[in-house]
């Protein structure tokens, strides 16, 4: 499938490294002119500088998505520069992994702000451009931690990427009839610069030994899905979530897993 974004505006916020950039990359590479929305400048113009020595297009936009007038100076600058805006991806989120008994009222705003909040504020001040826009395509970088799966000290984060999804079903009803989509990705374990900072790579091998498909994710996995979701193709598409995670939510028991993945081994070395 050839997907054609030549001439798109796309805005990805959170785009300076990770799976942002990931996305940032693939759609540049794929004709969008990228609009790198980033709270770290040095980070974003790499983005920028990235795409551009392959011959892509991209422009820097510093903001902090956890304030609302923020937002409103992104999409600002966007219409006034380019005229137009076509796609909007909301993937910026913030992680603070806090036991909720300690969780302060500082780290709970942050996370509603950044992972949810943002994504309404986004919605409301892009949509008088996205119904210009022969088709719009809103998408987000949701979570499989929350919707499907938990982990112990995440419990904010879990309740934004739940909600979030929650916004997508909603938001993609009430936007159906502007000829604008909405929809999601929930990634599993990805690797980025975040998660090696978090576990060794000894610790990274033994996380993939978990994972059916036996390895980690790239940014890159999450941006062809994301790519899939934004093009013409999808045009039937609106409320879903796309979970890319290898296949990780998908056992009862890893140890069990685990046990059948080596018997099964074991088995077809024997003779």
């Amino acid at each position: 499938m050839k997907v054609e974004l030549k001439n798109k505006i796309a805005i990805v916020t959170g785009s300076g490294q990770g799976i942002g950039e990931g996305i940032a990359r693939i759609f540049a590479e794929n004709g969008a002119h990228v609009i790198v929305a980033t709270r770290t400048a040095e980070s974003g113009q790499k983005t920028v500088e990235t795409i551009k020595s392959k011959g892509g297009m991209a422009s820097l936009f510093q903001c902090d998505l956890g304030e609302r007038q923020a937002v409103k100076q992104l999409i600002s600058y966007v219409i006034k520069t380019f005229g137009r805006l076509d796609i909007v991806i909301h993937n910026a989120a913030v992680y603070p992994m806090e036991p909720l008994s300690t969780l302060s009222d500082n780290q709970l705003d942050m996370t509603l702000n950044v992972n949810l909040k943002a994504a309404f504020w986004l919605t409301q001040e892009s949509l008088p451009y996205l119904k210009q826009a022969p088709y719009g395509r809103i998408l987000f970088t949701s979570s499989v931690t929350g919707p499907r799966v938990v982990m112990p000290n995440t419990s904010h984060y879990a309740a934004s990427k739940s909600g979030l999804n929650g916004f997508i079903r909603s938001a993609s009803l009430e936007l159906a009839r502007e000829n604008i989509t909405v929809n999601g990705v929930e990634p599993g374990y990805i690797l980025t610069p975040a998660m090696a900072s978090l576990t060794s790579e000894e610790g990274q091998q033994d996380m993939a030994k978990q994972i059916p498909l036996g390895c980690l994710g790239k940014a890159e996995d999450i941006a062809y899905a994301m790519l899939y979701l934004a093009s013409e193709q999808a045009r039937y598409v609106t409320g879903q979530t796309l979970v890319v995670d290898g296949g990780s939510t998908l056992p009862e028991s890893p140890v069990l897993l685990e046990e059948f993945y080596q018997s099964n081994l074991l088995k077809n070395t024997v003779g």
